[in-house]
């Protein structure tokens, strides 16, 4: 089967160096191997995602010399087959609206109780026993709708760290996780899961700050009957002193070095090396 990557970056600002490390990545495995590389922009946030961003992107891409197989996927593009991923979860049984905002969760859980990976309190289910005439009596109020993980839970699913070999998957550490919001019709976890399966991405190359995330989206795969790809997560790359490369990092994007005067060979051999302590114009 020929390999098929992808690089899914969401245009909530200018690509950085650290972006830019992560599409190479992919592209190369796919170019190497005589596969596709595809490019998917990850813009559900309709609040931080902005379309001169996502121009930007391309441009970046190009200048950078990374090109891509077929037509960009835009997810905000295709909110329905989100919402009929959800649909098909709702008519099992599978989801649940809740109606607690952040500050109600933050309030009603201890400072001690468990957090899922991504930092937050646990949810700890309070909408989960509304029954359903609670749930249609207050169907007019904001509301996200939850993963019941408890009945959604599937023991002994596994997947493909390229680092590391076969991993056993844990999404309950996720506890009953949002799915969807009022102002975001789809997680990013739906999304990613659904996009990779239908556009047949056979090895994910991304960033390890997204390694536990694969554990839920494992479970998704299972449920919805999606394929699992491998998984291949690499280190993130920092800046001089140390720090964690993010879009707060002006000087780092790839259009500030454009105008600097660094040319995108240095940067792709830069990066090659994992060396940014003299990426500057010259």
């Amino acid at each position: 089967m020929s390999i098929v990557t992808r690089f899914a970056p969401s245009p909530t600002g200018y690509l950085h160096v650290g972006h830019a490390y992560s599409a190479l990545i992919g592209w190369r495995r796919a170019r190497e191997a005589g596969g596709r590389f595809l490019l998917r922009l990850e813009d559900i946030d309709t609040v931080r995602c902005r379309p001169e961003y996502a121009a930007a992107i391309l441009e970046d891409l190009a200048w950078l010399g990374l090109d891509w197989d077929g037509p960009v996927r835009v997810q905000s593009e295709h909110l329905d087959a989100y919402a009929a991923v959800l649909d098909r979860m709702r008519a099992r049984g599978l989801i649940y609206p809740c109606f607690c905002t952040r500050a109600d969760i933050q309030r009603s859980v201890i400072a001690a109780a468990p957090h899922d990976p991504d930092g937050g309190p646990l949810y700890p289910g309070t909408c989960r026993g509304l029954t359903d005439a609670q749930r249609a009596a207050r169907a007019n109020e904001p509301h996200a709708f939850r993963l019941d993980m408890g009945r959604a839970l599937i023991e002994g699913l596994t997947f493909e760290e390229e680092a590391e070999g076969t991993i056993t998957a844990d999404p309950a550490r996720f506890g009953d996780v949002v799915l969807a919001r009022k102002d975001t019709p789809a997680s990013y976890h739906l999304c990613v899961t659904h996009d990779d399966a239908l556009q047949g991405v056979t090895v994910v190359t991304r960033g390890e700050d997204l390694k536990q995330s694969t554990h839920l989206h494992r479970l998704l795969q299972a449920l919805m009957g999606w394929p699992t790809p491998v998984y291949a997560h690499h280190r993130l790359l920092a800046d001089p002193t140390g720090r964690r490369l993010a879009k707060r990092d002006q000087a780092m994007t790839l259009r500030a070095l454009r105008a600097a005067g660094v040319s995108a060979n240095d940067v792709k051999d830069r990066l090659s090396r994992g060396d940014l302590s003299e990426t500057s114009g010259s």
